[in-house]
């Protein structure tokens, strides 16, 4: 498996960890990628839209960002994983976002 990089890697990341879903022939996996999941927090991907939806699951609120916003959002968080990519240090990275976290999640 080949990764390649849409902008120049962000300055001090050295180490980056990549989980990769199972192949399969679902549709859905092209539409959609959760590439963060803990107690705390979910990131899912969207590719097709260029987006990234976080959610707060202790609030059951969420966001989404999409575009240069998503972009700038990737980067941030493939830093953040570079510099520590403990839990714990992720959801204080996602947490930093919580005044834009504010719309209530439905089931969908």
């Amino acid at each position: 498996m080949k990764i390649t990089w849409k902008t120049a890697r962000p300055a001090g990341v050295t180490k980056v960890t990549v989980a990769i879903q199972p192949e399969c022939e679902s549709a859905v996996n092209r539409l959609m990628n959760i590439v963060y999941n803990s107690d705390n927090y979910y990131v899912v991907e969207y590719p097709q839209q260029l987006g990234y939806e976080v959610v707060d699951k202790k609030t059951a609120r969420g966001t989404y960002f999409q575009g240069d916003v998503a972009e700038k959002f990737r980067d941030s968080m493939i830093g953040a994983l570079g510099e520590d990519p403990s839990p714990e240090h992720v959801d204080d990275f996602l947490s930093d976002f919580g005044v834009l976290i504010n719309f209530p999640m439905t089931v969908h």
